[in-house]
């Protein structure tokens, strides 16, 4: 498989580079040059498969055979080793579990695909060494700093904007140690994310051979694609159309079902669900791309003004607006709205949500209207654990702390404090 940027000013290059470079000389986000269906009896078939075989199925073309077939099976029985279950909300409404992992976010699934990815091609070059710059509105950093932890060869750096992430979020990437550096950046996520991207073009760091571990990067995008198989082959035998909400800040975990759309996974219209920063919703209404800068709310992982994925979600509708308006939709939701989502989850079904999966819910419901003829999915993206401050008081109750929260909570923080891309560069030198 071969890659090439969205900017198309750039060499085309193959998954090896793709995943070590993050993104491309140009600029650009990489691409697939290809993709091809999946035969019908992979999907007539599919409730007879694991998910290691299904992912192994969904990504084995884009990964080509840069990675033996053996040893990428082994990736992703490591990568996979947690459930994705479906939860019932409603008659014709599922939430979708992606928080069952070590760092309890759907981010766990690519993060830790990526390390490996990265892990495997770095055995073959015993002195090579590799810096992963990411920048995270929240989840993020605590899946990369898990998934890279140790890895040999790779020094990860991670930019948070201060005070806007979660204390338990902040935790996850801020006490490891060893080859995890978390700094605290003063400003909003956007401001991490440029810095990330100015840093990838800056020739005078080439030598850090930095690589993204956002969804930017392939490694990390494309194995999102698997929620959306294993949910199918959950629902299959209901036999009706699937609606599937994803709650959207840079809108990867979309992107990534829409892709696995196009390899022929039976998926009747995504919506994109956001908080106030409503760059998508706005386009869809008068055709015009304009970011805005990112306001702070209470999904703050959703907190993103210039969504870096939108432009692969174009590439997939090959530009047409109107061909892409049939599959998917797009609202926004106030933190108002957003509570009272989460009330009203709660108080329906005793299912408790947090603020990013009730944006979710929300969309989905507003997709839906009054229809009974299709099943409804929302993305359960975090456990509501990263966000008592918000859940607790609202639903009055008390969530009981897991095991893989436990075990940061106590320790203690460290963080470097930054406020510019020049003092940015002056670290990693």
């Amino acid at each position: 498989m071969k890659y090439y940027s969205l900017n198309n000013n750039a060499p085309e290059v193959s998954f090896e580079q793709a995943v070590i470079q993050g993104l491309a000389p140009d600029k650009g986000l990489y691409f697939p040059k290809s993709i091809n269906p999946l035969p019908d009896s992979f999907f007539e078939n599919i409730q007879n498969l694991n998910n290691e075989e299904i992912a192994f199925e969904a990504i084995r073309q884009f990964v080509g055979e840069e990675i033996p077939e053996a040893e990428l099976k082994q990736i992703l029985k490591e990568t996979l080793c947690f459930d994705f279950p479906l939860v019932k909300i409603d008659d014709n409404i599922y939430s979708l579990e992606l928080f069952h992992g070590p760092t309890m976010a759907f981010k766990d699934v690519g993060a830790r695909f990526m390390a490996r990815c990265l892990a495997f091609f770095n055995k073959e070059k015993p002195n090579s060494k590799n810096t992963v710059l990411v920048a995270t509105s929240g989840d993020t950093g605590g899946a990369v700093a898990s998934g890279f932890l140790g890895v040999a060869g790779v020094e990860v750096v991670i930019l948070f904007p201060s005070g806007k992430v979660s204390n338990v979020q902040e935790r996850q990437l801020t006490t490891l140690g060893q080859n995890i550096t978390a700094l605290e950046v003063d400003g909003v996520f956007d401001d991490c994310q440029d810095m990330v991207k100015k840093a990838f073009l800056d020739d005078s760091l080439s030598h850090k051979n930095l690589t993204s571990a956002n969804s930017i990067n392939i490694a990390r995008w494309l194995p999102q694609m698997f929620y959306f198989f294993f949910a199918y082959k959950q629902l299959k035998q209901q036999n009706k159309p699937l609606v599937v909400s994803c709650p959207s800040g840079n809108f990867g975990n979309i992107c990534a079902g829409i892709m696995a759309k196009k390899l022929g996974l039976p998926i009747a219209h995504f919506v994109a669900s956001t908080n106030v920063n409503d760059t998508v919703p706005r386009f869809l209404v008068n055709g015009k791309y304009e970011a805005k800068p990112s306001k702070a709310t209470i999904s703050n992982a959703m907190d993103v003004g210039n969504p870096s994925n939108f432009i692969r979600i174009q590439e997939l509708y090959n530009n047409d607006l109107s061909e892409f308006a049939k599959d998917f939709s797009a609202f926004t939701f106030t933190d108002e709205q957003t509570v009272s989502a989460l009330e009203a989850i709660y108080n329906n079904s005793g299912y408790i949500a947090e603020p990013h999966g009730a944006v979710g819910y929300l969309g989905l419901k507003k997709q839906l209207g009054d229809s009974t003829d299709k099943i409804g999915i929302f993305l359960e993206t975090a456990h509501p654990i990263k966000f008592p401050e918000v859940v607790e008081p609202v639903l009055n109750v008390k969530l009981d702390i897991p095991e893989q929260i436990k075990g940061v909570l106590d320790k203690e923080k460290k963080s470097i404090k930054i406020a510019s891309y020049e003092e940015l560069k002056e670290y990693l030198q």
